[in-house]
């Protein structure tokens, strides 16, 4: 029999991990909400313990009862086969239960998945299999708690700092230069006996003609050279919906840059507060639509995620992880051959291949250990909440 306590360990660190990204947050901070796509950080707490009770307590704790019967509707996300939800825009509404209360439901569960672990998860791959996806699953979160927190963060005029100090500097951009890739017939998706997510399989092969990435991401300064070029007032660049939508939004520069006044340079808004623009830094927080325009304006273009899981393989280049998500041309859609899993677990990918566009890579916000080269992230072409940055191809 193998030996249960790695389990434990795990799950004790990654569950401790998302509290301490709670630690400096007043109760105020983690029960706002400042935009229907992003949650309180309350309700993520609650949502990653949810997920644990419902999927494994559920299925597995001999006599379970709920720690409270109402919150399987009020933290469910997206699970129409476990029942009734929520509505997303208002969670933030949702003053009780409090944060004390939540962090008494996140210790409950802790204690009783610790319990059924030790006795269980050296033998059922079942249980074993629900308790990987649950930490992956909370690992999804932690990186949802920064990006959710700083938007609600720059919505105040005092522009909070949420991490003290200036935060380190960026080092100055490199030249910008390309990769050549011969291209072929290559297999992309992933392979090995490690964790993955259900949309990274099967493994398949794809056919990628010789193309040519940069072997950097784009860097603020040149993504300001973009602005002053007048790349937001220019309709040739933009895809017609992103051309209407920066016009309806009135949007002129990425999500969080200030243009300072008279002589003042540009400043953004980040965990550390408002801070002059980092030149050399990957220029983040930008939509698909920006990145499209981006590359039109730059005479390149975004990258398909064979091309990009292809490039990542050969670890010829930089940035690739830890810095920005990064935008691809390819919509997201099922591998030939995909297959969810059974029973309400299975909503967890499958049903959202759909208007949306797949980014690749992983950004400052993801938990080390979390990315991988067959990890496939997904937002709509307006998103820009999240680190999202541009790499370019040819």
């Amino acid at each position: 029999m193998r030996d249960a306590s790695p389990w434990t360990e795990r799950y004790a660190q990654v569950r401790a991990a998302t509290m301490a990204l709670a630690a400096p947050l007043s109760d105020e901070d983690c029960g706002a909400q400042s935009m229907p796509d992003a949650s309180p950080v309350k309700w993520h707490l609650a949502h990653t313990t949810w997920f644990f009770e419902t999927f494994i307590l559920e299925r597995f704790e001999p006599g379970f009862q709920p720690f409270h019967p109402a919150f399987r509707v009020l933290f469910n996300s997206y699970y129409n086969g476990v029942g009734d939800k929520h509505p997303r825009p208002h969670r933030g509404l949702l003053t009780r239960p409090s944060m004390a209360e939540v962090r008494a439901y996140r210790a409950n569960v802790d204690a009783r998945i610790a319990l059924l672990a030790t006795r269980l998860a050296a033998t059922d791959s079942r249980l074993a299999a629900l308790l990987t996806l649950g930490l992956q699953h909370e690992q999804q979160h932690q990186e949802l708690i920064l990006t959710d927190l700083k938007h609600l963060l720059a919505q105040n005029p005092m522009a909070p700092a949420y991490l003290p100090g200036p935060g380190p500097a960026a080092p100055a951009a490199t030249a910008l230069s390309w990769h050549c890739f011969e291209g072929g017939v290559q297999e992309i998706g992933h392979h090995g006996d490690g964790f993955c997510f259900d949309n990274e399989l099967p493994r398949h092969k794809v056919f990628i003609a010789p193309f040519e990435l940069s072997t950097r991401l784009v860097s603020n300064a040149e993504y300001l050279a973009f602005i002053e070029a007048g790349g937001y007032r220019d309709p040739s660049l933009w895809l017609a919906e992103g051309w209407d939508w920066i016009r309806a939004q009135g949007i002129e520069a990425p999500l969080y840059w200030r243009r300072g006044e008279g002589s003042a340079g540009w400043t953004a808004y980040t965990l550390h507060g408002q801070q002059p623009l980092e030149m050399g830094a990957p220029a983040s927080h930008i939509s698909l639509f920006e990145a499209d325009a981006y590359a039109h304006w730059s005479g390149a273009r975004l990258p398909t995620e064979a091309e990009w899981e292809h490039a990542a393989g050969a670890g010829a280049l930089t940035q690739m992880f830890d810095h920005c998500w990064q935008w691809t041309s390819s919509s997201y859609a099922p591998y030939p051959g995909f297959r969810p899993a059974e029973g309400a677990i299975g909503e967890y990918n499958g049903k959202f291949m759909v208007n949306q566009y797949v980014l690749r890579g992983s950004s400052v916000a993801t938990p080390p250990g979390h990315a991988r080269s067959s990890y496939r992230n997904f937002f709509p072409a307006s998103a820009r909440w999240q680190f999202t940055g541009i790499r370019l191809a040819k």
